[in-house]
């Protein structure tokens, strides 16, 4: 039985053997027990809902939407189906498919990706990202997400077929160059050797987990950079940092969580772009200074200055009279241009006291009768800074011990594990001995070891230990007093309290140490006997 309607569309019964499956249909996996069960139930009750097709010649038709009713119907070996003839273009059956498509839920985020792709590549009609999206109902920015989950490396599509990562890693993946997905993909996951056993348990990390790795790790801020951004002769083959499509402000759709921070996703270019800003430097002034920021062994005979050899001029301004009276806020006859080649900031330009002879940076000892005046303020500026310490590490231990449990242990252990691998290794020597820790004789480093005590903590613990972490790491970049005044404000810790009991100890122990010290031998004069 056929049945004619308006405007050329016609519903018949159609043998399956004069059906044929869209190459375009986005839809490519097709769940074996859903399509027995609705096999099942056309056995029971036929195709309820009729397929669109497109005619191809006078005996065949192209299926554009029902390709999983279709294949259930071949299992129940009906001989025909219902479905509705239109007359489609290419476009519009690559239209109305993906359209059917998302419309339901069990549609694989890549299939759907596919059919964006077939959308766009398109010779006529030529589609936009926002034609797409006004076609399919979706933002333009679900689209162009979803359009870069065709641009996967081959690992990642595997895992993501495979459900080893959910579509919010994919998403993320899928904006990073094809070179670094595999490296961004392997921090998707942590292994977890508590079970025991030869081999790790690989967990997939939350989505979260990998946009703070990919942001500290891949994204590099652009308004950091030492070179000219605009300049596009710096590396000819890469061109300006404004036109290059790897810059996360030249795509804000796609990097809308950014907000205004404009950073470029591309390391390898922006390092190369580092190193000719720096050659370019050099050749075009061969008397600056090449310093290094770097810690550690200088190599000999090289040109570049280590931390030592140097003193860097702050452009800031003092905030007190003592930071005034310090070298590094002074301006002397010997100050000049200065470049890092070495270390960190590389490539930023500075300016430098390097004269050992400079009396402003390196003035010249005073005379023996003022020795004992300075080594008598030494002392005492020593004594202050060793009490003034033992107060905040007293201080850092009693906020510390007021830290109350609120996270899980998986969230602590991640967040103070990537703390303490940013911490130097005096401020960890310090937090280490506050848990018992100390350099183990096989040769173990603090690291490690304090690495090992975090693993076997409790939740408790590791909120103590986040709470000692973060104060650090900010008293490092402010004033480390009133960073502990503060915190010892939230946790209620009286710091006048623990200030006098450390004074006390000190003046026991220094009323101790004169005791000990022995009293001057008095003078004997020898009295020479006459002959």
């Amino acid at each position: 039985m056929e049945t004619t309607v308006i405007n050329a569309t016609e519903y018949r019964n159609v043998s399956l053997s004069l059906l044929t499956e869209s190459k375009t249909n986005p839809r490519r996996t097709f769940d074996d027990v859903a399509l027995q069960e609705l096999a099942s139930s056309i056995r029971a009750q036929g195709v309820l809902s009729p397929l669109l097709v497109r005619p191809l010649n006078d005996r065949s038709f192209e299926i554009v939407a029902g390709a999983r009713r279709y294949r259930a119907a071949q299992l129940a070996e009906v001989n025909s189906v219902p479905v509705r003839i239109v007359q489609l273009t290419d476009a519009q059956a690559i239209e109305m498919s993906i359209v059917e498509n998302l419309q339901r839920k069990d549609v694989h985020p890549l299939e759907e990706a596919q059919g964006f792709r077939a959308l766009l590549n398109l010779d006529e009609p030529k589609y936009s990202i926002e034609q797409i999206a006004a076609k399919t109902g979706k933002s333009p920015a679900y689209c162009l997400a979803r359009l870069k989950l065709t641009e996967l490396a081959p690992a990642v599509v595997e895992a993501f077929a495979k459900e080893d990562i959910g579509v919010g890693h994919a998403l993320l993946l899928a904006k990073l160059q094809p070179s670094q997905q595999e490296q961004a993909l392997a921090a998707c996951f942590k292994e977890d050797w508590s079970a025991g056993g030869q081999k790790a348990k690989r967990i997939l990390l939350p989505v979260r987990n990998l946009q703070f790795w990919i942001e500290s790790n891949i994204l590099l801020i652009l308004k950091d950079a030492p070179f000219d951004k605009r300049d596009a002769q710096l590396i000819p083959a890469a061109g300006s940092c404004v036109d290059c499509p790897k810059r996360t402000g030249h795509n804000k759709l796609l990097f809308s969580e950014l907000g205004k921070q404009d950073s470029c996703s591309d390391p390898n270019c922006y390092q190369s772009k580092v190193s000719a800003h720096l050659a370019k430097t050099i050749a075009a002034k061969p008397q600056i200074v090449q310093i290094s920021t770097a810690y550690g062994t200088h190599k000999e005979g090289s040109d570049v200055l280590p931390r030592n050899k140097y003193t860097a001029i702050r452009d800031d301004k003092p905030k007190s009279k003592d930071e005034a009276a310090r070298p590094e806020f002074k301006v002397c006859k010997f100050t000049t241009e200065a470049i890092i080649t070495e270390g960190s900031d590389v490539g930023t330009v500075h300016k430098v006291c390097a004269n050992p002879t400079c009396p402003v940076h390196h003035p010249k000892k005073q005379a023996s009768a003022d020795d004992a005046k300075r080594k008598t303020e030494q002392e005492k500026q020593r004594k202050d800074a060793a009490i003034a310490n033992t107060t905040g590490i007293r201080v850092l231990a009693a906020i510390a011990a007021a830290v109350p449990v609120r996270l899980m242990k998986r969230d602590l252990l991640f967040v103070v594990e990537r703390l303490a691998s940013m911490m130097d290794d005096n401020r960890l020597t310090v937090l280490a001995r506050q848990h018992g820790i100390k350099e183990a004789a096989n040769g173990n480093s603090i690291g490690k070891l304090f690495a090992a005590y975090l693993l076997r903590a409790e939740e408790s613990m590791l909120g103590r230990v986040l709470v000692e972490l973060t104060i650090l790491h900010a008293a490092s970049r402010q004033n480390a007093a009133q960073v502990l005044q503060e915190a010892a404000a939230v946790y209620k810790v009286d710091t006048d309290a623990i200030t006098l009991k450390v004074k006390q100890e000190f003046a026991v122990k220094e009323k101790a140490k004169l005791a000990k010290k022995p009293a001057d031998k008095p003078v004997q004069l020898k009295v020479r006997k006459s002959a």
